[in-house]
Order: structure tokens, then sequence, then C-alpha cells
């Protein structure tokens, strides 16, 4: 390239989409700290720069996207791009590439251990032998719920939810519904998968399992209403975002036993302070978000981050869009 197309990538990710990048002949800048950066310090650095990849750590706003709409693209290291505010920024023309499929694998893996570990307590168990807890057997105490033949329920069937399906019908062959827009035909054929209304989804779940995008439509959607009808019996399971869930009708609901358990990849706010009672809940299991924390699911993300970019100014086709109105 005569004049080098830059790159600013906001934090740290795999060398692996970096060196595409530098290949074709992209001038990459790195923040290199060990930290997000501020808003402050992301607009400084995105108004010498053509191109962000961004990893989803800061809100690009309206107002965000208006100081910087001389902007060519976005490319998201993440499936998520709630933190971008799509309309403007196919207002404004740029596009917004994602990284969706590499991590579905990954993501399911966290989904379904964390079902494992509600259903028989793990985690409380784990805590109660580091605090010296481990006495004499207890034929009535720590008992949890075995899985085989339950039914779960998928909120959002896509390619991560699609892999939670295969785990759970493979491994117990529970039952699979599931509530989405349009109907999963495929999901249908090969695991039988019915799918609900959103009410019968929660009635009918003895695992609620959440695979959506964080939306105005999705946001809060697990509130106190929703809880209330589920089975007293049910696990809710959430790795796809915070949001999507109210963490505080969420702890109602487990401290009034309206649903039995939970397990949560991502909280709302993350990061979720120490103390938060649900830490310290017998039912509940909760990571720190690393539904994608393989070195293959990392390792594929930064590869199509950069693909994205290269594919873009090569024949103006983004492989993985989330506004291709702004190509027009």
């Amino acid at each position: 390239m005569n004049n080098p197309i830059r790159v600013f990538i906001s934090r740290g990710i795999p060398t692996i989409g970096i060196d595409l990048l530098k290949k074709e002949g992209y001038q990459v800048e790195l923040w290199a700290e060990d930290r997000p950066m501020t808003a402050g310090e992301l607009m400084k650095a995105v108004k010498s720069t053509d191109i962000l990849l961004s990893l989803g750590e800061n809100k690009l706003d309206s107002d965000f996207l208006r100081e910087n709409k001389h902007l060519k693209m976005i490319s998201q290291f993440a499936v998520g791009y709630d933190n971008i505010n799509i309309p403007e920024a196919t207002r404004l023309g740029i596009p917004v590439g994602n990284t969706p499929d590499v991590l579905s694998e990954a993501t399911a893996d966290i989904a379904f251990g964390l079902m494992i570990a509600v259903s028989r307590k793990f985690f409380f168990n784990h805590k109660m032998i580091i605090e010296g807890g481990w006495g004499s057997f207890k034929p009535m105490a720590f008992l949890g719920q075995q899985l085989s033949g339950r039914t779960l329920g998928i909120y959002g069937l896509g390619a991560i939810g699609m892999v939670m399906a295969q785990r759970c019908r493979g491994a117990y062959n529970m039952n699979i519904i599931y509530c989405n827009r349009s109907s999963n035909e495929i999901a249908e054929q090969k695991f039988n998968a019915v799918r609900v209304s959103f009410e019968e989804l929660l009635a009918q779940s003895d695992v609620l399992s959440v695979h959506s995008v964080l939306s105005e439509e999705t946001r809060g959607k697990f509130n106190a209403s929703a809880f209330a009808q589920m089975k007293s019996s049910s696990i809710f399971i959430n790795t796809a975002r915070g949001g999507i869930h109210n963490e505080t009708d969420l702890l109602e609901a487990l401290r009034n036993k309206t649903i039995w358990g939970a397990g949560l990849d991502v909280t709302n706010p993350e990061p979720m302070l120490k103390d938060n009672p649900l830490l310290s809940m017998e039912n509940v299991a909760i990571l720190p978000h690393i539904g994608s924390a393989t070195v293959e699911a990392r390792d594929g993300m930064s590869r199509l981050a950069a693909e994205n970019i290269i594919s873009y100014f090569k024949t103006g086709i983004i492989p993985h869009c989330v506004n291709p109105g702004a190509l027009q």
C-alpha cells in the first residue's frame, strides 16, 4: 500500500490477526496497557486512524460515532455488538463486522459446564472444603438434581444454542424446546426440538439456557415476572449478556425458591463485586465472562476480525457484517 491503511486495536489480541493485517500492508497500532482504554483515550487514538478494531469494552455511542465519522470500518472482536450504536453507524456509512461461529463450541462448553455445576452444587461444595467444612457423611445434605431426560429450554437457538442442544441431547438425552423469532428447522430435524412461545419456554424448561443477543427486545427479559412462571425446580443459565436478566430479581427468585438454581458467565453489571450475595448461594455457579476463553476461540476471533477488514478493502464485502446497509 502506498498510503497504508491505519488500524487501531483497543486491547491486546492474539497475534494471528495482527500478523495477517501487517502481511497485507496495514499499519497497525495497538493499545499496549493491560487495562481497558478510557473513553477519552479511545477518542484521542481513533482520531488518527482509519479502522477501529474494538474489543467491545468501550461504548461506541452516537456521540462517539459522529465525532469519528471518518472511520472507514469498525471490526468487533466479539460476536455481540451491543456496545455499538448500530443505527447511527449505518446512517454514517460505517460498516461493522463481528466474529461469529468461532466461539460457539467454547461458549456452549461453559453453558453445559455451568448446568452440571449448578445441578450438583460444585462451586458451593468446593468452597466448603476450602473453609474446612467437610465433615461426616450426611445423607440429606448437599443434594443435587439429575439431568437425564429433563427438558432443556433454549432462548435464542442460534449457533451457540445448537452446540448446547447437541451436548445436552447426546449426554443426557434431554428434550429440547426453544423460543426464537423464526423456526430452526435443522434443530427440529436433528434434535426433535420444538419451537414454543416464551411463556411455554418458562413453564416447561427444567434448564433454561440463554443464547440470544442483547437488544431492546431482550434487555431485562428475565425478570421477576419471568422467574415466577418457571418451575420451582428449574435452573437458569445465562452465557449471553448480563443485561438480559435482572440480577436483583434473579437474587430474589433464588432466595424465595421461586427457581432452584442459576449459572452465570455474564452478570449485570460486570465485573461483579466480590461481596455479591449470589456468590455465596448454594445453588449458584458464577464465572467471570470466560465463554470464549480458549486458545482456539480467541485465535479464531482475532483471525476473523482481521479477515473482515482485509476482505472489505479488497472486495467491498465484509464476510461477517452486522449492518450491511452501511455498505450501500
